[in-house]
């Protein structure tokens, strides 16, 4: 029997990069992936491939609408949607492959097959050909991801009601796109094929869209959206879900209770994830699940059985690649007898529409439900030059920042390139900066982070430069 100090089970963004981690700090490790494909959702169908789709639609979208304003001119453009796809699943396969790379390199054991638990300690890998084999490890690391959820009702042909795994691999542009879910992942792959030419409807329970971002940055990007030609039906509960041939029938109640009826020709359905552990045998090993089915954790996200940990969308928290990579390394730092630590509160999120929308730390509503005393800044994008030279006027930064400290509190955004902003914003709520000490950083002119500058100093109280 092969023995190892460490077995991570699932080789997403959380295993992979906690295996590495392993390695690296002298640990015997193997990864066990049930896939053809090391990478887990991630990486194969999810954010790699669809931030792919996202910049090939965009780049037809700026042919078609915006290049004559930049004097280029050029015959009406025309969408190759299978040269599309094919490009996506090219970045796909060479980012896989440089984790079969960064294995070989860190001299991890990769072992394909199914795992599951024999007892605390054994973990059975079973193979596509029905073979097995039996490993040994002093420790093990569960970081097996999430699938999609769906509604109890809807019955996921995976042809014309589909998820995000489908929505990544259409082989023709939907007429009438219908998205089941206001949140990140039916707002991106709604934008992929509105700009491709759809019509997108938004159907959406709750009455905003991306509910766990602040308010401010839910009513702005529903606005541009909007603007771009997306449609939206909030406070709208979902009833039932029929194909007909090659048509989609949504039924749903508005919030006056009034029943009505969408028609397309595709339905997304994309109601949030759910963690996956079915086929682990979790109950031989004798771990605890919650109430919603998560693998339970403590605050060293070590399981009820001492030897066994669970990261990423497996475990309470936020379902993001770069929560699950920090956990991954704070597994293998504690295995190691390191004190890491994990400020949550520091996960950034982001959508990758156009404009991107970004978070980090409190949004104004957590503030208020719990009695703080804030001040805001905000300053539009639409004032800065560069926004102004690449035609992306959209959006705007708002800090929030202690009354009193004058502490940075929360940062929000929506723009261009908010997604990579952001960093700027969680740098410094790390060292627990003030709005004046932003202000009082030089910025270089002109960029989309001027904006940021601008926002601190009227979250200082002092009138922001530019506006």
């Amino acid at each position: 029997m092969n023995q190892f100090d460490v077995a991570v089970i699932g080789s997403g963004p959380g295993g992979y990069v906690s295996a590495i981690r392993c390695a690296q700090l002298g640990f015997k490790t193997v990864i066990i992936e049930k896939y053809d494909k090391l990478g887990g959702t991630c990486l194969n169908v999810g954010c790699i491939p669809s931030k792919a789709l996202l910049d090939s639609s965009e780049h037809f979208e700026n042919a078609k609408h915006n290049f004559a304003a930049h004097g280029i001119k050029i015959d009406t453009p025309k969408v190759d949607l299978t040269q599309m796809i094919n490009r996506k699943n090219e970045v796909v396969d060479q980012t896989t492959k440089g984790i079969n790379f960064l294995m070989d390199k860190n001299k991890i054991t990769v072992l394909q097959g199914r795992a599951s638990f024999e007892s605390a300690t054994e973990i059975k890998i079973t193979k596509e050909d029905g073979t097995s084999e039996v490993i040994e490890a002093k420790n093990s690391i569960i970081a097996t991801g999430s699938k999609p959820s769906t509604l109890p009702f809807i019955n996921l042909d995976k042809e014309r009601i589909i998820t995000s795994t489908e929505a990544l691999n259409l082989q023709e542009i939907p007429k009438h796109l219908i998205v089941i879910g206001g949140g990140v992942i039916g707002l991106e792959l709604g934008s992929v094929y509105l700009r491709l030419g759809s019509q997108v409807t938004v159907v959406e329970y709750l009455d905003k869209i991306i509910p766990g971002m602040d308010a401010t940055l839910s009513k702005e990007l529903q606005k541009t959206l909007k603007k771009q030609g997306m449609k939206f039906m909030l406070s709208t509960a979902v009833s039932g879900v029929e194909k007909n041939g090659k048509t989609v029938s949504v039924s749903a109640k508005d919030k006056k209770g009034e029943e009505i009826n969408i028609e397309g020709d595709y339905c997304l359905v994309s109601v949030g994830r759910r963690p996956y552990t079915e086929g682990l045998g979790l109950e031989k090993a004798g771990v605890e699940l919650d109430e919603r089915g998560r693998v339970k954790v403590n605050d060293h996200l070590q399981t009820n059985i001492s030897n066994i940990y669970a990261i990423g969308d497996v475990v309470k928290g936020a379902m993001l690649a770069h929560k699950a990579e920090e956990e991954g390394v704070f597994v293998a730092e504690t295995l190691a007898g390191q004190k890491p630590h994990i400020n949550y509160n520091l996960i950034p999120g982001v959508v990758y529409t156009w404009p991107e929308v970004a978070g980090v730390g409190k949004t104004e509503e957590q503030l208020k439900e719990t009695g703080v005393a804030y001040k805001v800044g905000s300053f539009p994008m639409r004032a800065l030059g560069r926004s102004r030279a690449s035609m992306d006027t959209d959006g705007l930064i708002k800090i929030l920042v202690d009354e009193k400290t004058d502490e940075i509190l929360g940062v929000h955004m929506i723009g261009a390139r908010a997604a990579d902003m952001i960093a700027e914003a969680v740098v410094a709520m790390e060292f627990r900066a003030s709005a004046e000490d932003i202000a009082r950083i030089s910025h270089a002119h002109p960029t989309y982070t001027e904006a940021i500058k601008e926002a601190a100093l009227d979250a200082t109280g002092k009138r922001a430069i530019h506006m």
